[in-house]
């Protein structure tokens, strides 16, 4: 994968996999650290410490549909080139969370790619699970961080059983994702 998007994609489908009902994925970037941290959070299943060791490994895979599982060792491998690193924290039955930190200008670091299409996709895709997705964005020299927080709960409310995928509605989510990532990075 050549986008950390792509991975938050892979992480996430991973969590729908494990039964979450509730997905928070944060992306931070740090302009004032040199930080890139990127966190992928559900309720699912969760997992053993047996399990959680094995993840690291491409060829351990929980699936049946194939014997190997490339995508946790190949951004762990893209993290630790960028002077960061990558942690699986998770207990059966009490979910699972996936840190991944980067050196922010480091030359290697793959962009960050479409965090707008990644959260549309990932709500338009699932809509039966809870998605909250958090930007922030701190600049390098002056003014507090920035914070855009999409919790999709108070947007299926509203909803209220009109079709997410009438155009209108589509249209309106994508705005909102896309002008409130551009909003938090002026």
């Amino acid at each position: 994968m050549k986008e950390i998007a792509l991975h938050l994609i892979d992480l996430a489908e991973n969590s729908i996999g494990a039964d979450a009902n509730t997905v928070h994925i944060s992306v931070h970037e740090d302009f004032r650290t040199d930080a890139l941290n990127v966190s992928v959070e559900d309720d699912g299943r969760g997992m053993s410490e047996e399990t959680v060791t094995r993840l690291s490994d491409p060829f351990f895979t929980s699936r049946t549909t194939r014997n190997i599982g490339l995508g946790i060792p190949l951004f762990k491998e893209a993290a630790e080139t960028c002077k960061g690193s990558l942690t699986i924290h998770s207990k059966p039955g009490a979910g699972t969370c996936v840190e991944a930190t980067f050196q922010h200008s480091h030359i290697d670091r793959m962009p960050l790619g479409d965090l707008s299409g990644t959260f549309f996709t990932l709500v338009v895709g699932h809509p039966d699970t809870h998605w909250i997705f958090t930007y922030s964005y701190t600049p390098p020299f002056r003014g507090e961080p920035r914070i855009f927080e999409f919790d999709d709960l108070a947007f299926k409310e509203v909803l209220d059983g009109f079709p997410m995928t009438h155009p209108d509605v589509l249209a309106f989510l994508r705005s909102t994702l896309q002008d409130g990532i551009a909003i938090a990075r002026k």
